[in-house]
């Protein structure tokens, strides 16, 4: 229950075990199109460039920025995270200018400071923003600051790593022009894998560089021989099969559970886990309106190891956490709710552990009634 990768359903290991065939063989060609066309329905987009990159999301980010950004480009990177900073790092070896945005860690991008960094650079090319900040739990919102960077002008690049599957994304309805995220959150697949989706206007720029892109395994122009629209696939490089057969398990098991009803399942475990939490006298970082369902970020009561209740709890109740990170280090544990592990069964372990420890160190917090505030929660 940490941050991710999360717990990996038995369906999906199953489906890695299957014999490897040839990344050209036509049954595996034809699984290519349809985790293509799976990948679509979870991204609620129509692009035709919408496919798995044989990488981590980390390469998936990547992708997107060695393809749309060139040398001398000022990009407008919008960062209250992590994960805003590592887009910064892709924009710089590119050696292209970023203009940050920032925000207090823990709260979402600021409509309005991006509006006012636009009209102070009208020259920007891209706006580039993490939707679901993996590090703080603060969900921003999407489809506003598409609409502010299009009406001046600016492609967006958009980190869903941590949303997708699990919070609403339209990609299409908010008019995203390039998005990655990854495998091993929401959709509880293995880590390896990164989706990503370009809409045309994307792909127009990409066709109508003036340079190389800057890596040679990461340009769509390459890419798409291989995975392009045409059954004649032309070799770019030897695919992960066995881990692709997991992603096509994984969104065959979105797609029998509705991907609205998967936002509702996180979101709806997400209220058990507050309601436990808050029961039990703790905190959440982020703001309601804007938290992630998937990814809580709670407060550490006054006086309290952080460290050493991560490690009781993974040692005596086989139950990870995660830690915080950069400006919330040790001020807050991440909980994750994601994909498989979204379960009430999980949910009722992590507070009567937690409850447990916390009791046991002496925390100032509130016994016997996480539990039934969860359940009853889940009841109504």
């Amino acid at each position: 229950m940490g941050p991710g990768p999360s717990d990996v359903h038995p369906r999906i290991t199953a489906a890695m075990a299957r014999p490897t065939i040839g990344h050209l063989d036509p049954v595996f060609v034809g699984m290519m199109d349809q985790v293509k066309e799976m990948l679509q329905y979870a991204f609620a987009t129509q692009n035709t460039l919408t496919i798995p990159v044989s990488a981590p999301g980390s390469a998936g980010m990547e992708s997107c920025f060695v393809n749309l950004v060139e040398p001398g480009d000022k990009v407008v990177v919008c960062q209250n995270g992590v994960f805003g900073g590592r887009m910064k790092e892709n924009v710089e070896r590119i050696g292209a200018t970023a203009i940050m945005v920032e925000d207090e860690w823990g709260k979402p991008v600021d409509p309005n400071k991006l509006e006012e960094t636009l009209k102070s650079f009208p020259d920007a090319k891209i706006v580039a923003f993490v939707h679901a900040e993996t590090s703080t739990g603060a969900q921003s919102d999407a489809k506003t600051l598409c609409e502010i960077a299009h009406k001046h002008d600016c492609l967006t690049i958009v980190d869903a790593v941590t949303s997708l599957g699990g919070s609403e994304l339209l990609v299409d309805d908010w008019e995203i022009d390039a998005i990655y995220s990854g495998t091993q959150k929401c959709l509880s697949c293995t880590p390896g894998i990164s989706p990503v989706s370009f809409n045309d206007r994307a792909v127009e720029v990409i066709k109508n560089r003036h340079t190389k892109v800057q890596s040679w395994f990461l340009d769509t122009n390459l890419v798409m021989g291989y995975w392009g629209p045409n059954a004649a696939r032309a070799y770019h490089h030897t695919a992960p099969i066995n881990a692709l057969y997991a992603l096509h398990e994984a969104l065959v098991m979105l797609q029998e559970e509705g991907i609205k009803n998967s936002w509702q399942r996180h979101m709806d475990n997400h209220l058990a886990l507050r309601a436990g939490i808050e029961a039990m006298g703790l905190s959440f970082v982020v703001d309601e309106p804007h938290r992630l369902p998937q990814l809580n970020s709670v407060t550490i009561p006054d006086g309290v190891d952080e460290a050493q209740v991560r490690s009781r709890l993974l040692t005596e109740f086989n139950l990870e956490i995660g830690a915080g990170l950069g400006s919330l280090a040790g001020k807050v544990w991440r909980i994750g709710l994601m994909g498989h592990s979204s379960r009430a069964e999980n949910i009722f372990l992590c507070l009567s552990s937690l409850e447990a420890v916390l009791n046991e160190m002496g925390a100032d917090i509130n016994t016997g009634v996480a539990l039934s505030a969860a359940q009853k929660q889940l009841s109504s």
